[in-house]
């Protein structure tokens, strides 16, 4: 990666609407913010959307930017934004159900923590974990938002954020157990 003073000219040129810092800041980043937005999609090509969509809105806002924390940190902080409001848009044509009893958001036995899956393993799964409860995991998880935040950010109560939490954790530990299950009948 590049160092702080590269970052710094390539940002001040890409305020400048300078083409060729926008692609080289592209450049720079287009890798790393790919995971982050293959941790909200079911697969490859929605990740590689909100992505092209998310530098889209980096773009337009990078005027914004005023150089009081992390370039990397605000421009993540965008394309999160972008993508939960892409979620947000989606919900209204298939309504997430608010119906499910206030959980503290903990499910009792073996933590996922406890069954150590690769990298790659555990990104598969966060994928194939349907979208309302993927959306809710990764803003808890790893973007570390409380469940008020989640509820306001997603139009849903804490309950539901609280549960759908529960029900992902729940949903990942089984595969993972089956996973277990499978590999151990091989040998």
């Amino acid at each position: 990666m590049s160092g702080a003073n590269d970052i710094y000219e390539i940002v001040v040129a890409c305020q400048k609407g300078e083409r060729s810092a926008q692609k080289a800041l592209y450049e720079l980043f287009a890798p790393k913010m790919l995971g982050v937005c293959m941790r909200y999609a079911s697969n490859r090509e929605t990740a590689e959307d909100f992505l092209q969509d998310g530098f889209i809105r980096v773009f337009d806002n990078i005027e914004k930017f005023r150089f009081k924390g992390s370039f990397e940190g605000w421009m993540r902080r965008v394309i999160v934004n972008m993508i939960i409001e892409s979620f947000r848009k989606r919900k209204i044509e298939t309504e997430l159900t608010d119906n499910f009893p206030d959980g503290d958001g903990e499910v009792p036995g073996e933590g996922i923590e406890d069954q150590v899956p690769s990298l790659g393993e555990l990104l598969g799964l966060i994928q194939q974990l349907p979208e309302r409860y993927r959306m809710v995991f990764n803003l808890y998880v790893l973007e570390e938002r409380t469940h008020e935040q989640i509820a306001e950010e997603l139009g849903i109560s804490v309950g539901t954020s609280k549960s759908n939490l529960s029900r992902a954790r729940k949903w990942l530990q089984e595969r993972l157990r089956n996973a277990k299950k499978m590999e151990a009948a091989k040998i």
